[in-house]
């Protein structure tokens, strides 16, 4: 895992901080941005959440990026994500945002989790989900 003072990293946390300022949160005021790293393909991928009056349409940051990245590229590998809010300290993804990246994350991937001021932790993907329901666990008829 890249430190979180890695000129990368940092780089990523810009990103995500000017993704959290295009944030669409009327509702909560809850703004979050993230940055998504692609392994071998340069720039980031942004996301930002974007609420919605029937509150259950809302997308978060999270999933807004690992969506777009899957829209602009097709199959990816992801490296790494930059995920900031403005709390004191920051949070981590919710459980919703872990089950789908669990579609494309393996356990070891690195959430930099950051408020405006930095990156205050880095954890595995792994950490934060340890069980989560896979592809592999669907059965299909025969």
């Amino acid at each position: 895992m890249n430190a979180p003072d890695d000129p990368k990293i940092q780089n990523a946390w810009k990103e995500a901080c000017a993704a959290f300022g295009r944030a669409h949160a009327p509702y909560s005021r809850f703004q979050v941005g993230a940055a998504l790293k692609l392994k071998g393909r340069e720039g980031l991928i942004a996301g930002c959440n974007v609420e919605n009056a029937s509150y259950g349409a809302t997308v978060c940051a999270e999933r807004v990026a690992f969506q777009s990245a899957q829209a602009q590229v097709g199959t990816f590998d992801p490296e790494y994500l930059v995920l900031v809010t403005d709390t004191s300290p920051p949070v981590s993804p919710c459980a919703l945002c872990l089950q789908v990246m669990s579609e494309f994350c393996d356990p070891d991937f690195p959430i930099y989790i950051s408020n405006l001021k930095g990156v205050h932790e880095v954890v595995r993907f792994g950490d934060l989900l340890s069980r989560p329901f896979e592809k592999s666990q669907l059965k299909t008829k025969s």
